[in-house]
């Protein structure tokens, strides 16, 4: 079955006067994002009282609007037979345990062997919220951070959960080991993250950025290491590695920002630095892992929550240091 182009008519009630044309949008297509709608109007998409005008265009009472949403385009992804563990699915979503090692989706200069091109091949019907190269993404994990994705199979579904990590009322909790030992058992850093202007593929505390807090509880003090739990209540892109380099305690075996060589000089003993380098040498990225994921699945209203073990590199180097606790 072809698909096809669908077209819709409203008129504007005197409750919306004044109103923005994207945030009256939302109202009548709930089920495709604002970010979606402001495309439309800005490609002519959408008219009002055939007049193509902005987002931010003010409606008037009795004003006719015409929204013409496109099919979805065919995909450029090409599905790859690569394993997934798989911790939950059903007819809307899935959730998954990445590897460390994994790109989440494609990008400029790789289009292979990403989470999509997996996810293309287990599982065809995934929502088209995100665009032709994030099908059914959610959210994201940085390349060597493992742990849980949730992914969308509709798009009801991705709404519905991009609400939520949006509203804050997602819950992801991470494990990580950072250097040094934390001053206080439990806090919260809060700053500003924005793109480095040194660097563009890294970001940095600035005021200029967005706001972005994350909370943190020490499970475990080692020699000049630390564990910690971390919650987040901001999505911001590298948050958790950024913040711990701010309060000079990287996250353990992070190359890009500042967890690992650089480090040794700071240990007090050349058997520190020796215990250190192997220590690194069994884990090749940031000790980062996010271990659990709740939210409610936006079809059934079910509460759901997902845990999983911490990946094999990350155990081996905790065995270590407890052994020589």
């Amino acid at each position: 079955m072809p698909l096809v182009t669908k077209t819709y008519e409203f008129r504007v009630p005197g409750s919306f006067a004044g109103t923005r044309l994207d945030r009256f949008l939302v109202q009548q297509l709930p089920h495709h994002s604002r970010s979606y709608l402001q495309k439309l109007i800005d490609q002519g998409r959408v008219q009002v009282n055939s007049r193509t005008v902005k987002p931010s265009y003010k409606l008037e009472p009795g004003q006719r609007v015409f929204v013409e949403i496109p099919p979805p385009a065919e995909t450029e992804i090409r599905p790859q037979p690569i394993p997934l563990e798989v911790v939950f699915e059903d007819p809307h979503l899935l959730v998954v345990n990445k590897p460390a090692g994994m790109v989440v989706h494609p990008g400029a200069g790789r289009r292979d062997g990403t989470l999509v091109n997996a996810l293309m091949y287990y599982c065809r019907d995934l929502s088209g919220v995100g665009g032709r190269l994030r099908p059914g993404i959610v959210h994201r994990l940085d390349k060597n951070t493992s742990g849980l994705l949730v992914i969308a199979k509709d798009d009801r579904t991705h709404l519905g959960l991009q609400q939520q990590f949006a509203r804050k009322t997602a819950h992801r909790e991470y494990k990580a080991l950072v250097w040094g030992r934390l001053k206080q058992s439990s806090g919260t850093i809060e700053t500003r993250v924005g793109r480095s202007l040194k660097n563009r593929k890294k970001f940095t505390v600035t005021p200029q950025g967005k706001p972005a807090v994350t909370c943190y509880e020490v499970e475990k003090f080692y020699d000049f290491l630390t564990l910690v739990r971390v919650h987040l209540k901001t999505g911001r892109s590298h948050q958790i590695r950024i913040h711990f380099h701010h309060i000079h305690h990287p996250v353990f075996g992070d190359p890009e920002y500042g967890g690992r060589n650089r480090q040794l000089n700071r240990l007090s003993s050349p058997a520190q630095r020796r215990r250190a380098l192997q220590l690194l040498s069994r884990l090749p990225r940031q000790a980062l892992h996010a271990y659990r994921l709740g939210f409610v699945h936006p079809v059934t209203g079910q509460a759901m929550l997902f845990e999983v073990k911490l990946p094999e590199d990350f155990q081996q180097v905790l065995q270590i240091l407890e052994t020589e606790a």
